[in-house]
């Protein structure tokens, strides 16, 4: 009698969420983790056995069946437990995608449900209502293959005990302690329906609250999938897209567009004097400069190496040029000796408008001609072209 209820507390739950949401393998804290929830559940099966013959017990004491029925529904519910107990520790289940082998559990405990009904018809609808608990258990982790395997075997046994035999399938109420027993019987089987349909509700608010997050993991990669790693700034993948879209965008509202293609000058002379740890600093302390001097509407990228590509839409030369004159004035104003006694970083400047005739590709051509400019005229400088 009510043979399957679990007691897998929250923490339980949460740790079924993990193993729905990760991927089927075989890492050694999962399938330790899997067999830790396994023995839960073995355990709470053992106390539903014991809570069941407990209430055979009183129906032997008024004399309704042989003490033996209520000793060997006991013995017989703790073999199939010990029975998967031993598979799981020996990591059978592991092997399959339903570590728990909820098709075999269930076969089984309803095979001894229906060995005692026909033991013991006298008490049958007894054992009859644990198969509701049974398929309430197996409702949290079978399939639909599984869910349609396990009611035709129901179905088969049930039609063989109503149909094929004229056993006299009842609940005795005769007496105080036969009614007392039959209620016990009820109150046991309800109760753990409820507790897993708790269970149930609490997977479920889990299962939503993981896959949130796990949107938010999604997002959080496609963020880092955008972003180059050392400066913060989007890569040259995603500059370049976004370049693209701007200039769509600009040709489809009629709106001007401007890019600068930034050089910190004589980088190579800063790792090479400094080394790379610090000109990694000088490129991060950079980037932040320039991520809190443009606009919310303007794109940051990294094009290669010491070299960035600002996007500005909306915007015209002029506007560009002021723009890029002021944050090169900022980085020049900073106070570089922080890494280096004497360090002065600054930077070049090519900035271009949008043409009809622009493709990406020319565009940033016209820009990088326009940079080329800004360091032959000796650096430090904004150019345009």
């Amino acid at each position: 009698m009510n043979t399957v209820a679990t007691s897998l507390p929250e923490r339980n739950a949460a740790e079924v969420a993990d193993l729905v949401l990760m991927p089927e393998a075989a890492a050694p804290e999962v399938r330790a983790r899997r067999a830790w929830q396994r023995r839960q559940m073995y355990i709470g099966q053992v106390a539903s056995y014991s809570l069941g013959a407990s209430v055979l017990l009183l129906y032997a004491h008024d004399g309704v069946i042989s003490i033996d029925i209520a000793s060997l529904f006991w013995v017989g519910g703790l073999l199939i437990i010990g029975t998967f107990t031993v598979l799981s520790e020996a990591g059978v289940g592991d092997k399959f995608s339903d570590h728990y082998l909820t098709v075999f559990q269930i076969s089984a405990h309803m095979a001894l449900q229906f060995v005692f009904l026909l033991s013991a018809p006298t008490i049958g609808i007894a054992f009859i209502c644990v198969l509701f608990l049974i398929f309430a258990f197996g409702t949290l982790r079978m399939t639909s293959p599984q869910a349609m395997l396990t009611w035709a075997l129901a179905t088969a046994g049930l039609a063989a005990v109503f149909l094929a035999s004229d056993l006299p399938i009842g609940m005795p109420v005769a007496t105080r302690l036969q009614r007392t027993a039959s209620m016990l019987c009820f109150v046991l089987v309800i109760g753990q329906c409820a507790f897993l349909g708790l269970f149930g509700a609490t997977l479920r608010k889990i299962l939503y609250r993981r896959s949130i997050e796990l949107k938010a993991a999604y997002r959080r990669i496609e963020e880092l999938a955008e972003l180059d790693e050392l400066t913060g700034s989007y890569n040259r993948r995603c500059i370049m897209r976004l370049l693209d879209t701007e200039i769509e965008k600009s040709r489809r509202t009629s709106t001007p567009c401007a890019i600068a293609l930034i050089d910190l000058d004589w980088f190579k002379r800063i790792n090479d004097a400094h080394g790379h740890p610090v000109g990694d600093e000088v490129l991060r302390t950079f980037a932040i400069t320039i991520f809190a001097n443009i606009r919310p509407a303007d794109s940051f990228g990294r094009y290669g190496g010491e070299e960035f590509l600002l996007l500005l839409p909306d915007t015209d030369g002029d506007a560009a040029s002021r723009m890029l004159e002021r944050l090169r004035r900022v980085v020049a104003d900073l106070d570089w000796s922080a890494f280096s006694p004497g360090m002065l970083v600054t930077i070049s400047a090519g900035v271009v408008t949008l043409r009809d005739v622009d493709t990406a590709d020319t565009f940033l051509a016209r820009a990088d001609s326009a940079l080329y400019s800004a360091k032959a005229q000796g650096r430090n400088r904004i150019a345009t072209n």
